[in-house]
């Protein structure tokens, strides 16, 4: 069986910085939790972070591979330093997805370590920029495929695809 690798959040778990959930109720992600499926991830808690945690953005929007490469940090909303944390996650997630041979990612959209198509600036202003987090960055190195909580039917085609 092929697995799917999903935000925690999506599925409910109150694992984001706010200490909440993010539920999905998209018929694909019920299907695959009936079918068993689904591998639950937070890369971010996952990478030694507490929820609730304070916000955390990459500087200057510069993205997940950025991070990973060392060239942009990830900084907390009063300033700290959590880049290692977000690469620890990243990381984690990974070898997680390597272990049950995961080639698919459901990730929630906008995180700085899940975020697919867009992530925020780094000014804690609300302000988009299209850029990767740090766990997609990193699983799409990889391999895997990632999608956002806005792609499930796309996800479904694609897991479909393989067989």
């Amino acid at each position: 069986m092929q697995y799917v690798l999903v935000s925690a959040c999506l599925l409910g778990e109150p694992v984001r910085y706010n200490g909440q959930g993010k539920e999905s109720g998209h018929p694909v992600l019920a299907q695959w939790r009936t079918e068993g499926r689904v591998v639950a991830v937070c890369p971010e808690v996952a990478g030694g972070l507490p929820t609730p945690r304070p916000p955390a953005e990459i500087r200057a929007g510069l993205g997940g591979l950025a991070v990973l490469r060392g060239e942009a940090p990830v900084l907390a909303k009063e300033g700290s330093d959590v880049t290692l944390a977000f690469v620890h996650g990243a990381e984690q997630a990974l070898a997680l997805a390597r272990s049950k041979g995961i080639q698919l990612a459901v990730l929630k959209e906008g995180s700085p370590s899940c975020g697919s198509g867009y992530i925020y600036d780094g000014s804690y202003s609300g302000t988009r920029v299209v850029e990767q987090g740090v766990t997609a960055a990193c699983l799409q190195a990889a391999g895997i495929a990632v999608f956002s909580e806005l792609q499930w039917d796309e996800a479904a085609a694609y897991l479909a695809n393989l067989g």
